[in-house]
């Protein structure tokens, strides 16, 4: 007998309910009688399952819960396809949710109910979400489906394939650690492309600002350097590239909670003090600017081969040359590589530095290397805004919000150290 039958049961009515609700929401101004499901039917389609599913395990023969499934699938069909003819309707979604609430109520009684029960809410979800990924649909191009689907195929078939052990003498090059991490930080920097072509980047300079930052905050300043030097007033692009910088060190703070909690906890106060003096004065740039310019600044998709190549080709060289350095010279080395590789690329330098927590580097030393890795990346930024504007109205006060936010960084380094 299963174990615990009667909350298992009621798992899978509650599974019914949760997905018919949904379904019963959508059609609530249809007439009665006139659908063929709604909250009850799924509810009890759920129920049948978990029955059809505490039979099979009773009886020990897995084609009773078959047959059942087989029947339903046929029964509810029929009554769908009838529907469908009188509203000409040539969805199908009906019927594969029926379906899939049924075997989830079958899985919730005889298999994982934990499994289920995500799989139920993920059901009700995804159905509640019609509107949202219809809109995804029309917004993406085919470009940005080629970048998922690639992500998807170097994700799922590329790492497995790739051999996960250091095929250099110092244990830096590990063809597996350097695809993965390459994969993860294109794919954070995709997700907020996609999340820029779904919500817009042309509604004012900052939010085009800070949705560029989440590609790459040196991008966005040496494009806001360009705009002042086209005549643009100069204070609000220089406001916003400063918040563009308070974006790339949450990117550094995200990266460590990830992949190295351990470091979080020594760097986390650092770059939250940066991170305020950058907002604080990024904000008073903007108020005290001209009006922001609605031109929006253009994202460019992180996903494409050649740029992810090149990160690959940065990160294998940096994680490489670093484990070379940790070898010969010792640990502090990192620090340095951090610092020289981090300046107009701080993803790569970070996760190189994050990365050494496998190689059993004190937590100290990584932190200071992604530390030095930030305030190098800063001092990046600001060479890369002198050079792409020429005007001081934009570096000048980025370079103060830069002087400052690395001044109470270290303040508040020592302090806590």
């Amino acid at each position: 007998m299963v174990e615990g039958l009667i909350p298992r049961i009621g798992l899978a009515l509650a599974i019914g309910l949760l997905v018919g609700l949904e379904r019963g929401w959508r059609e609530r101004d249809a007439p009665e009688g006139s659908r063929t499901a709604g909250i009850r039917t799924f509810g009890i389609s759920g129920l049948l399952g978990g029955i059809f599913g505490a039979l099979a395990t009773e009886q020990g023969g897995h084609f009773i819960f078959a047959a059942g499934f087989l029947g339903f699938a046929v029964a509810f069909a029929w009554f769908k396809m009838r529907e469908a003819r009188h509203d000409e309707d040539f969805s199908v979604t009906g019927v594969v949710s029926a379906l899939a609430v049924f075997a989830l109520g079958g899985l919730a009684v005889a298999g994982d109910y934990r499994a289920a029960a995500a799989g139920g809410a993920g059901l009700a979800a995804m159905l509640a979400s019609r509107e949202v990924l219809h809109k995804l649909l029309k917004r993406l191009t085919w470009i940005e489906l080629r970048s998922a689907l690639v992500l998807s195929v170097m994700t799922a078939i590329g790492l497995p394939l790739i051999p996960d052990r250091a095929i250099d003498p110092w244990g830096g090059f590990n063809p597996w650690d350097i695809w993965f991490f390459t994969v993860l930080s294109a794919a954070i920097s995709f997700m907020g492309y996609i999340a820029v072509r779904l919500f817009g980047s042309a509604r004012g300079l900052l939010i085009s600002g800070l949705s560029g930052a989440l590609v790459s905050s040196t991008a966005v300043t040496a494009s806001f350097g360009h705009k002042a030097r086209s005549g643009e007033s100069a204070l609000p692009l220089a406001g916003v590239a400063s918040l563009a910088a308070v974006v790339s060190l949450l990117r550094v703070m995200g990266l460590a909670m990830v992949l190295a909690p351990s470091v979080l906890p020594q760097i986390a106060p650092v770059l939250l003090a940066a991170v305020v003096v950058f907002a604080l004065v990024g904000n008073l740039l903007m108020v005290r600017g001209l009006a922001p310019s609605a031109q929006a600044v253009s994202a460019r998709n992180p996903f494409e081969l050649v740029p992810l190549l090149v990160f690959a080709m940065l990160f294998a060289l940096t994680a490489t040359g670093g484990a070379a350095l940790v070898a010969h010279v010792g640990n502090d080395s990192l620090i340095v590589v951090s610092a020289l590789s981090g300046t107009f690329d701080v993803d790569v330098a970070v996760l190189s530095a994050l990365r050494a927590t496998s190689h059993g580097l004190p937590a100290e030393i990584i932190s200071r290397a992604v530390l030095a890795a930030a305030a190098a990346n800063a001092a990046g930024r600001l060479f890369v805004a002198v050079l792409s504007s020429g005007v001081a109205a934009y570096w000048v006060p980025l370079g103060v919000a830069s002087v400052l936010a690395v001044s109470a960084g270290t303040a508040v380094h020592y302090a806590v150290g």
